[in-house]
């Protein structure tokens, strides 16, 4: 149990999960690929169940318990999306959820974890309180940690995203997603190389959370700087089960400036008409600054999730 997900596995995850999720749909814009001189393909997962890809990873490593290890129920550390994901995965299967998030959350990920009657521990939104806080509730309730990111459980479930991509848009020549802790990440390269074996796979990350990159760049995890990017969903650091698969597998790691974020999400509000958040519009912001690797290819770009504190996103665009 938790080992690198195989071709198999993924499949396998993508038949337990079905139930539990939307198969979210693929959508295209004129414009936007005359923006990018490109031809690119958003997969939709801000429609996904609680709003993000985070809800195939919950479910499916949630599923794979025993009873006996649900029966404390399950507990994780997250800003937002792996919370509500997780919290929902536990009231559909019957047992509690115990949720250590920061302080600064946004306010909407606050109330999905409490709508699915997710119990909430708030934190200094730094990787230490998150991991002591945690540790300090699993001691107290037995229950079982369902990392967002570092478990070969969830990232099983993300890789099946592109899985059904790939599933609906044959040759792709590149495939690009965001990366924080890089569980969606992973998962993708795992699944173009079992699924669609020419597509090579591409990281857009925020410059200001830049950790990723300069990982890759010196060959081991590096540590995130302190949170100041927009994009508040790609603030933390990769796991030892996601690094050596992106290290392997992940052909480039693009890095955009909060400006070109905002930019990148007024777009897909604009030309696509439909609601992503700041983490989710990395990708395309990604494409739009580097034209000369995308140049009148075939891009599929996941589009991570749509849970927007609106209060806040009027600011962006003013």
């Amino acid at each position: 149990m938790n080992s690198i997900p195989t071709k198999d596995s993924i499949t396998a995850a993508h038949e337990r999960i079905k139930p539990y999720i939307h198969r979210t749909p693929v959508m295209t814009s004129a414009s936007i690929d005359e923006m990018a001189g490109c031809h690119i393909f958003f997969k939709c997962e801000n429609f996904q169940k609680v709003g993000a890809f985070k809800s195939r990873g919950a479910m499916n490593a949630a599923l794979k318990l025993t009873p006996e290890q649900r029966a404390n129920g399950v507990a994780t550390h997250s800003s937002g999306n792996h919370a509500q994901a997780l919290a929902r995965a536990a009231k559909i299967l019957g047992t509690k959820s115990y949720i250590v998030m920061p302080r600064t959350a946004p306010e909407i990920k606050k109330r999905g974890v409490r709508g699915y009657q997710g119990e909430i521990f708030e934190c200094e939104p730094t990787l230490e309180a998150r991991e002591s806080t945690l540790a300090e509730v699993i001691r107290k309730t037995g229950a079982v940690e369902i990392h967002p990111f570092n478990n070969y459980d969830v990232m099983e479930g993300q890789a099946t995203c592109a899985k059904e991509l790939f599933d609906e848009v044959q040759d792709l020549d590149f495939l690009v997603a965001p990366v924080g802790g890089g569980g969606l990440l992973s998962g993708t390269a795992l699944a173009a190389q079992y699924f669609s074996h020419n597509t090579a796979v591409i990281a857009g990350e925020p410059a200001l959370a830049n950790d990723a990159y300069r990982s890759l760049q010196s060959g081991k995890i590096e540590p995130a700087s302190p949170p100041s990017s927009i994009a508040d969903g790609l603030l933390t650091s990769l796991g030892d089960k996601t690094f050596p698969l992106i290290k392997e597998n992940v052909k480039k790691i693009i890095t955009v400036t909060d400006e070109e974020i905002v930019e990148a999400m007024r777009i897909i509000w604009e030309r696509l008409k439909i609601v992503v958040e700041t983490s989710c519009a990395v990708p395309l912001a990604a494409v739009l600054k580097d034209k000369d690797t995308f140049r009148g290819k075939r891009v599929g770009i996941i589009l991570s999730g749509g849970n927007v504190d609106l209060n806040r996103v009027g600011k962006l665009f003013a």
